[in-house]
């Protein structure tokens, strides 16, 4: 790992179907409480799991966000990320490229690619549209960075795949009772 980086190691964030799970969290709100639809951050902490803290992406803009962090959980996020077919995510992987910064140093990525996924989302969400559980294909370049330091902390998140853009730059609180 090339000095200053910051580690992102699969064991520091729990590994089982992490694009589902993922996918589950963001599927779980409908439109108006979605963190992907978060313009603000102000829905990050909606339904997050126990053992990890997961980010959102956009929708194909770049915003800015504030999102309080609990001390101890692991974070994980999508640099850019898609659901759908076997052949959808290999035409999306094909193209894709990302990078994120965590207070200016560079954040090792990984490349997940055609996962087959079970996700459980709420009717009139704004990922799939659809309540129920289904399974499909789960594909993107992750990241995953260990327990932050109490503090605030800046992370860059900007990712593509053919026209397609995203990008957020969090202001990260870890672990100080504040308000957003």
């Amino acid at each position: 790992m090339a000095q200053g980086t910051v580690p992102s190691k699969p064991e520091d964030a729990v590994t089982e179907s992490i694009q589902g799970r993922w996918w589950t969290w963001a599927a779980s709100e409908v439109e108006d409480t979605n963190p992907v639809m978060d313009t603000t951050g102000k829905f990050c902490d909606r339904n997050q799991p126990e053992d990890v803290w997961f980010l959102a992406g956009t929708f194909g803009v770049t915003l800015q966000r504030t999102c309080m962090v609990p001390a101890g959980r692991p974070t994980v996020f999508p640099l850019v990320n898609q659901i759908g077919t076997e052949a959808q995510c290999r035409e999306f992987m094909a193209a894709a490229k990302g990078k994120a910064t965590l207070d200016g140093k560079a954040i090792t990525s990984e490349r997940m690619e055609e996962d087959n996924v079970t996700v459980t989302g709420a009717a009139g969400n704004p990922l799939t549209g659809e309540g129920g559980t289904f399974t499909s294909y789960a594909c993107g370049i992750w990241a995953r960075i260990p327990p932050l330091t109490a503090g605030r902390h800046k992370l860059t998140i900007r990712g593509s795949s053919g026209d397609f853009r995203t990008g957020v730059d969090y202001t990260l609180i870890v672990g100080i009772d504040q308000e957003v």
